[in-house]
């Protein structure tokens, strides 16, 4: 059974703890039969079930409204769907990610268009910033938005953008040259049928999630396309990671969460030498880590939501200390389980080595830990 305690913490409200309870009933009715060997159908099918229950009203502000983003909704949901299926929490991230420039950027108009359907579960969005020599040197880019007449004709490739080949818009940031390094880059909202934008490559990882290369080969996209301010593409981005790097470490949260309720049972369930696997030192010993580990975690990924949702302009250094902490230790958890679990654990298709497929590349994307590190310290730093 799921340690659902934390719910109580002063972090939360009511309304939190009842989209807890929505989101629980959802993934039980909704996770238990999903196609890992299809991903791009298994994706388009989960957002349409999403955007049905209403959960996808979380992952982009509306447009007929005044709102803004809550963090802790979608930490929550996040940590939940994970903590059933890492492809159910992909399916709604994306919706989030890729359209988190829009919430906090777009047009009346641009959001009108592509947020009701996005938050409807009509449309798949994704975040276009990662390039063959920027990951997570997002300065660096090297895809070019020329002006040209009315609009800007783009030239360059974006690589790992996940939905890649399945969204109906993407976000792309791309350089347009207003001042040197990150002063010189703008965002595009850029639907998926624009004549010039190629799929490329579609790239295969250890846990299957649609995954993309993308060529722009003079792809023409209207004024209109541009998202914000011309040389603000970086303040954009990272305002975006601002907020869903968080989510990111919940996602973490609920693959440990998972892991640890499967290690319990293997260890309850199993006998060695004579005497319930539990009774060993060294198993609980293993426990009691998993266990500290994940609270830890819980805190620092709910103080940076929280804080978010307080108002607070930015929390860079909270959502990086969130992620760092989360991924890493998720990955130390979910190895542990897999300790435990002995040859099962290691069996393809069981629970525990799918979750130690999924957790790795959580402490890449939206930040690599050692880039994590790096905001912290300069935060730190700076202090002194």
């Amino acid at each position: 059974m799921i340690d659902r305690s934390f719910l109580s913490w002063p972090f939360f409200e009511d309304v939190h703890r009842q989209l807890a309870d929505v989101v629980e009933a959802w993934a039980v009715a909704n996770t238990g039969h999903i196609d890992h060997e299809n991903t791009d159908d298994a994706c388009r099918g989960l957002v349409a079930k999403l955007g049905e229950a209403g959960l996808l009203r979380h992952t982009a502000v509306d447009p007929d409204a005044t709102s803004k983003l809550d963090v802790r909704s979608l930490c929550i949901i996040r940590e939940t769907l994970a903590r059933h299926d890492g492809l159910a929490d992909f399916a709604f991230a994306m919706q989030g990610l890729g359209t988190g420039a829009l919430s906090l950027f777009g047009t009346d108009a641009q959001k009108q268009f592509w947020l009701t359907k996005t938050r409807a579960g009509k449309a798949l969005s994704a975040f276009a910033l990662s390039e063959p020599q920027s990951g997570s040197d997002v300065a660096n880019l090297e895809l070019s938005a020329v002006r040209d007449g009315d609009g800007f004709v783009l030239n360059g490739e974006k690589t790992w953008i996940s939905n890649g080949g399945i969204a109906d818009v993407y976000t792309v940031f791309a350089r347009t040259g207003e001042g040197e390094g990150a002063k010189g880059i703008s965002a595009f909202i850029v639907p998926a049928d624009t004549p010039g934008l190629i799929i490329a490559e579609r790239l295969e990882v250890i846990a299957p999630h649609p995954l993309a290369r993308l060529v722009f080969d003079n792809c023409r996209i209207p004024a209109s396309a541009l998202v914000g301010a011309p040389g603000q593409g970086f303040r954009i981005a990272m305002s975006v990671l601002d907020v869903f790097r968080s989510t990111v470490a919940a996602a973490a949260l609920g693959f440990a969460r998972r892991a640890l309720d499967e290690a319990v049972s293997r260890a309850n369930g199993r006998n060695l030498f004579g005497a319930p696997m539990s009774d060993l030192q060294m198993v609980q010993g293993h426990i009691a880590d998993m266990a500290v580990d994940i609270d830890a975690a819980a805190l620092l990924v709910y103080r940076a939501a929280w804080l978010k949702d307080s108002g607070a302009e930015r929390v860079s250094r909270e959502a990086a200390m969130a992620k760092l902490y989360a991924t890493d230790r998720a990955q130390s958890v979910i190895d542990k389980a897999v300790q435990i679990h002995g040859g099962d654990g290691v069996r393809k298709g069981s629970v525990v080595e799918r979750l130690y497929r999924e957790i790795r590349a959580l402490r890449i994307y939206e930040g690599a830990s050692d880039v994590q590190k790096i905001i912290i310290a300069r935060h730190e730093l700076a202090r002194g």
